[in-house]
């Protein structure tokens, strides 16, 4: 029993471990990996490459998948450019198994206390902590690869006639490997960690439980089991995100069908690669866990190297399958949250530019709002002005389920352990959104401000309809400014032109003003007509607050800086 628990919370501290050090690493480099994904994938053989790369900066393909994805949304990657990424991901994740393997080979345990050491310096004062984090990760990781190591040993499997007498049940044959990979497969999606599923099966090799065939058909099985996850989690996801998801699905599927096909030549020439003999009574621990990390190589590689050349194919096959979600309604299609709607945007540091996406619809969509009280303004027929109005409600009703479907959305990604320039930005995210409700109310009540003028039959005269004309002008040169900041680098944009527009309708506001007092005092209007009128102008001068505030908090201490 006592042994169990110890295989069992090995296994457990190997995923922690895994965990902190793909977080820690996200959190050094995320920005700049995003910048090299969207840089370097202009042809196939870079995307392969750039997809490895970053799944081995970050030891989590899971984590390249979620870049992936949010630039093939963004417009930033077509889903072929994304389908050689995941090739690469592919590649970029065997290096668990090689790291797990040289665990396996030495012992590591008088490695760990000095690593624990100068993690725990680092957090503690302060100084480069996100590097502590990940030798805090790392450490686990080695101490639970010794522990399995030591675990193995102690369970000494080979030794036992009941142990030995029902694996050798297991006749070496197509049935037997066939079943292996089925049981690989569903532990890897109940388990949901292909590391955890290679670190169990090298202790079973290396203990002699299992052969080296049983052993590959694991493995194999962790191949389709991960990915089985990934289409589980973005089931309720965008249709960009599930097929990248089944993409992924399709290259493993595909390279164990071709690797069954030539199983047992396949599997003998990496034992003669590693130099061991799979027909051995007596093999080496070490050997057979670098054999097992030198067969999920080979399988990636040379899966990745035989559909590179089909990457339009794959792309066609993966449309075919999944079809989009077509909306009943307009107003269903609009509240529809692009980004951010499935369970595979989970890691936290990224998950923070899949939010970003969403902002910037949200700010699209307030700007199709806008165009509408605009036609409004203008509209003269009661059912074309009812259908309008009601439209305009539909929005603003939107715009609050938007703002507390991204508020809910930040508010989990925050319970996470996030760098301290990531927890600023969600700071900023949650201002943006606020102040982009307040402007789909503001729209509604610039709508029932008209609607009132309508029901109360005022006539405005030429020279108010031209002013109004004017402020929605400056409103619409305001929005689109703002837009631009929010789907754009930050970096890019001065807060001094969002400025200038504010000032100019300020100063537009006053104008009228002091013009409508000397109008109604001349009996140019009614004084029932300027009331309506200066509440128009006012909640018009109001929204151009709130655009002035989204930028502001977009800008962050870019705007503090201009402003001081």
């Amino acid at each position: 029993m006592l042994i169990a628990f110890k295989l069992l919370g090995s296994i457990a501290l190997l995923i922690y471990g895994m965990k902190v050090m793909s977080e820690a690493l996200q959190k050094m480099a995320g920005p700049q990996l995003r910048h090299l994904l969207g840089a370097m994938t202009t042809n196939r053989v870079s995307g392969v490459a750039t997809g490895a790369l970053v799944t081995v900066a970050v030891q989590s393909s899971a984590a390249t998948t979620v870049m992936t994805v949010s630039f093939v949304n963004a417009a930033l990657l077509t889903l072929s450019q994304a389908i050689t990424v995941i090739m690469g991901a592919n590649i970029g994740t065997t290096l668990s198994a090689w790291i797990m393997s040289a665990g396996f080979s030495f012992n590591i345990a008088n490695a760990v206390w000095p690593v624990f050491l100068v993690a725990i310096i680092l957090i503690q004062t302060g100084k480069h902590r996100y590097f502590g984090d990940f030798l805090f990760g790392l450490s686990f990781l080695l101490f639970a690869l010794g522990m399995l190591k030591q675990t193995g040993t102690e369970l000494d499997l080979a030794s036992k006639p009941e142990v030995v007498a029902f694996f050798a049940s297991f006749k070496t044959n197509y049935g037997t490997v066939l079943l292996f990979l089925l049981i690989g497969t569903i532990l890897t999606a109940l388990v949901q960690s292909s590391a955890a599923l290679m670190a169990i099966t090298m202790v079973l090799c290396a203990t002699g439980a299992i052969s080296i065939y049983q052993g590959i058909a694991l493995v194999m099985g962790e191949n389709i089991g991960t990915t089985l996850t990934a289409n589980l989690a973005a089931m309720n996801a965008n249709t960009q995100a599930r097929r990248t998801a089944m993409a992924h699905l399709l290259f493993n599927v595909f390279g164990v069908i071709w690797v069954l096909i030539l199983f047992f030549p396949f599997v003998r020439l990496v034992c003669k690669i590693v130099g061991i003999d799979p027909t051995a009574d007596s093999i080496d621990s070490t050997r057979l866990s670098f054999a097992l990390a030198a067969f999920h190589t080979g399988f990636n590689v040379i899966n990745t190297a035989l559909l590179i050349g089909f990457v339009p194919q794959i792309e066609k096959l993966v449309c075919f399958i999944i079809k989009p979600k077509k909306a009943k309604t307009e107003e269903e299609e609009e509240f529809r949250l692009q980004y951010i709607r499935g369970g595979i945007m989970k890691t936290p540091e990224l998950s923070v530019f899949q939010a970003q996406k969403e902002i910037v619809t949200f700010g699209n969509m307030m700007e199709r709002m806008l165009d509408m009280v605009k036609e409004l303004y203008h509209t003269e027929n009661d059912e074309g002005f009812g259908k309008l109005f009601d439209k305009i409600r539909k929005y603003e009703d939107m715009s609050d389920k938007m703002e507390d479907e991204i508020a809910r959305y930040l508010g989990q990604v925050g319970d996470a352990h996030l760098s301290d320039d990531t927890k600023e930005k969600i700071r900023e995210m949650l201002r943006q959104i606020g102040e982009l409700e307040s402007i789909g109310d503001s729209f509604y009540n610039l709508a029932r401000i008209l609607r009132r003028r309508r029901d109360n039959k005022i006539e405005f005269t030429k020279e108010q309809v031209a002013a109004g004309s004017a402020m929605t002008r400056l409103l619409e040169k305001a929005m689109a400014q703002m837009n631009a900041v929010l789907a754009g680098h930050r970096e890019d944009f001065d807060i001094r032109d969002s400025i200038s527009i504010e000032r100019e309708i300020n100063g537009l506001r006053d104008s009228l003003r002091a013009q409508n007092i000397k109008d109604v005092d001349n009996h140019v209007y009614s004084y029932e007509a300027g009331t309506v009128f200066m509440d128009m102008v006012s909640e018009c001068e109001k929204t151009g607050d709130y655009i002035m505030n989204v930028v502001e908090a977009r800008l962050g201490e870019l705007a503090e800086e201009e402003k001081d």
